[in-house]
């Protein structure tokens, strides 16, 4: 495998820190970025000399554009950027205060567009590259409590589709990473939870926060094994658009896509109603 310089934001803990340390298994120049100097000496820590830490806050475009830039002079052309960082909101959509959501799309969209906007310059100069984002299987189907969540990886998903279709003929791969759950601390002390206020929905919500609560420390997915699968589609000539990581992701996201194509085939004769007689197909 050739070796590669890359980039992940997030790398303190959870699926950011497995990535990482996929990849510097395999042999690459890893750059991290974490919030502290502690966690940037324990980044370092990892692989001294191939596991480079960075300090920044993903909200402050300009702090993320000066980053790689001076990574791509100082440690060198970046084959690889993922933009892990994020975090997870539940609530239910009349109990978040809409500062969170603007705060949820703030870091999960617009913390990962400045990221791959910084980046992709260099990758298109070059003709090569490999852009990636974390969205989730959240981005593909939704559940009840997560709506703003939901709702940031489903935007996410659409930038990163168009912009793959933009970039392809600059030999730049987009590919969206939807990890279904793993055995991370996303849905302990990592998770933001709106308060409850609303009675009405204790019934339906109450039991879906009791068990992810039980769950978390005991999901199914295996970090170590997401960190693997992305490092293999970092090697391929024709990597995927969408790596939905995890047999629940697979189950649900399938579930929810039938369900779109159910309502899909169901009213497609009145979808065709709305037509003018003649016009201009897309």
């Amino acid at each position: 495998m050739q070796r590669q310089n890359w980039l992940i934001t997030g790398v303190s803990t959870g699926l950011g820190r497995a990535f990482a340390q996929a990849a510097l298994a395999a042999g690459h120049t890893v750059v991290g970025t974490v919030r502290s100097e502690e966690d940037l000496r324990a980044f370092e820590g990892l692989k001294p000399g191939y596991a480079r830490g960075r300090i920044l806050d993903v909200t402050d475009d300009h702090a993320v554009s000066d980053v790689i830039t001076e990574v791509e002079r100082g440690v060198g052309p970046l084959d690889v950027v993922i933009a892990n960082a994020g975090y997870g909101l539940e609530g239910t959509f009349e109990e978040t205060p809409l500062a969170e959501v603007r705060r949820q799309f703030e870091i999960n969209v617009f913390g990962a567009v400045a990221t791959l906007q910084a980046a992709l310059p260099h990758m298109r100069r070059r003709r090569r590259g490999h852009l990636m984002a974390v969205t989730s299987m959240g981005g593909l189907m939704a559940v009840p409590g997560m709506s703003a969540y939901c709702g940031s990886k489903f935007a996410l998903e659409g930038i990163l589709e168009a912009l793959g279709k933009e970039v392809a003929q600059f030999g730049i791969h987009v590919t969206a990473i939807e990890p279904g759950s793993f055995r991370t601390d996303w849905a302990g002390r990592s998770m933001t939870r709106a308060a409850r206020t609303i009675d009405d929905y204790d019934e339906l919500f109450d039991p879906i926060r009791e068990a992810r609560q039980k769950a978390s420390g005991n999901q199914l997915g295996n970090p170590a094994r997401a960190g693997e699968a992305v490092v293999r589609i970092a090697s391929v000539d024709q990597p995927p658009a969408h790596l939905v990581l995890g047999s629940d992701a697979l189950r649900l996201v399938t579930t929810a896509r039938t369900a779109v194509d159910e309502d899909i085939r169901a009213w497609e004769t009145l979808s065709r109603t709305t037509d003018f007689d003649e016009g201009a197909q897309l």
